[in-house]
């Protein structure tokens, strides 16, 4: 292995993290926002309606794996780009982009009707038809536990097509190196998105308070906004609509192909995720809300470890561009090495604040059928701190992995870690167990952990054991 004076590995040069911070600190804010519109939602929900956390909870189901599958299959708009930028062809890049373009136009009213019409029956399904006989079934109505989960799915799947749109656009804007005018059009987007929430919810200036449905108009809403603004940008500061030179062969298929094992990589861990939201609120209404809340911190822990995999994705992509493994392997250890140093800072931060943060999500006096939500919330915490630097491991390695065209096999390990590990340890020691919202966060971690060190181990085998072979 190339190093530098002193006996330091080539792969932390102090250029190469320079570059990288300069791309993941702002692509971490930006992905931030996105989570900080679902913290701030969960926050006002805390101090107006703690009661009604679990119906915007559920609704993440079919919207996330909605959701999921469309960041996966776009993602190919960012991956192009950052080639056609690292050999220094990114005017051409305007075919990619109106490609995609058009595929999350169909693509989000697509999802938008298979999530509206299905919410229903899907969740009669979850609560009333399959729930098994716990707490939830005697202290509740399934049947208006369904229902409230439904209407509020069906607000938020309105926003679907914009979601699309605004997700092409910004992965487009990344490519070409301008993440911090994303970082600006979506925090404005979570601002806007504060004061609905607290029209809506917390019934501010004359609004009637709606609770859960307010928090899901205040989601749609912002978002159209967001998508105006970006794709405002996109026609005015890049390349987007401007003529091009006719795609290579096989171009489209590599775009839906680099994208599609990503879709299938989502749709597991957020359709996994989302899943232990159904599991939690077959244990009790309360379990759900200590239990989310928690998730929800551990989600905001995430958007800083997908700034550092994404920026090490587009520097993965453009050394890929170029056919320099030797960069490619560089960047692919440089962004593992962040992501632990990272962990560390987090859950530092996790175990030393876990009761203030406990007490900004919720009222301190805040209970639900007897449990007293903050002190739960912040002993969660103090396990979520050990949890999210594996979650941040299985987010490097796999953009690092699919941004070499290695797609499959990070989906493959997604899918078994979260399906086949995760869900059934959160059933067992969650329900089985009895061991509540702790066995929930305890299932999770043995999930995490697994697809954390394989797509680690993966990554290094791919990359480092076999430096002569092209990734393929």
């Amino acid at each position: 292995m190339r190093t530098h004076r002193l006996g330091w590995p080539a792969w932390v040069r102090p250029a190469d993290i320079a570059d990288l911070l300069r791309l993941s600190v702002p692509i971490a804010f930006t992905r931030m926002s996105q989570m900080l519109m679902a913290v701030t939602d969960a926050v006002v929900l805390g101090q107006y309606a703690p009661g009604e956390l679990p119906y915007i909870l559920n609704s993440w189901l079919p919207m996330g794996v909605s959701l999921g599958l469309g960041l996966g299959i776009l993602l190919g708009v960012q991956v192009l780009t950052s080639e056609l930028l690292g050999i220094g062809r990114e005017k051409e890049s305007g075919r990619i982009f109106r490609r995609g373009l058009w595929t999350s136009v169909w693509l989000g009213i697509l999802l938008m009707a298979v999530v509206y019409f299905s919410a229903s029956a899907l969740f009669t399904w979850l609560f009333v038809d399959i729930a098994p006989p716990t707490e939830v079934a005697v202290s509740v109505d399934p049947h208006t536990v369904a229902e409230s989960v439904a209407g509020v799915t069906r607000i938020l799947s309105y926003g679907m097509v914009g979601f699309m749109i605004s997700t092409v656009c910004g992965y487009y804007l990344e490519a070409l190196r301008r993440p911090l005018l994303v970082s600006a059009v979506m925090y404005f987007g979570v601002f806007l998105n504060v004061i609905i929430d607290l029209a809506l919810v917390g019934g501010f200036w004359g609004f009637e308070p709606m609770g859960a449905a307010g928090v899901a108009w205040a989601t749609t809403g912002s978002r159209l906004l967001i998508t105006i603004l970006l794709l405002v940008a996109v026609i005015l500061l890049t390349p987007a609509f401007r003529k091009s030179p006719a795609s290579p062969e096989n171009e489209a298929k590599r775009q839906l192909s680099v994208g599609t094992g990503t879709a299938i990589s989502n749709v597991a861990e957020w359709g996994g995720f989302n899943l232990t939201y159904v599991i939690a609120t077959w244990i009790s209404l309360a379990a759900n809300s200590v239990y989310g809340y928690a998730i929800q911190i551990m989600g905001l822990c995430f958007m800083f470890y997908l700034g550092i995999a994404t920026a090490t994705s587009v520097r993965v992509a453009e050394a890929y561009g170029r056919r320099n493994l030797t960069e490619m392997r560089d960047a692919g250890r440089l962004g593992v090495a962040a992501t632990l140093v990272m962990g560390v800072a987090l859950g530092v931060v996790l175990i030393v604040f876990n009761n203030s943060l406990a007490g900004f999500l919720v009222k301190d006096d805040a209970v639900i059928n007897g449990v007293h939500l903050a002190s739960g919330i912040a002993a969660l915490l103090v396990m979520v701190s050990f949890v999210t630097v594996f979650d941040g491991l299985q987010a490097t390695a796999s953009f690092a992995l699919r941004a070499q065209e290695i797609v499959w096999s990070p989906s493959l390990i997604h899918i078994g870690s979260f399906f086949l590990v995760m869900l059934p340890s959160c059933y067992w020691l969650g329900i089985v167990e009895g061991r509540g919202a702790q066995g929930m966060m305890e299932g999770v971690f043995v999930g995490v952990f697994t697809a954390g060190i394989l797509q680690t181990l993966l990554l290094e085998w791919k990359t480092a054991r076999q430096p002569s072979r092209r990734a393929v």
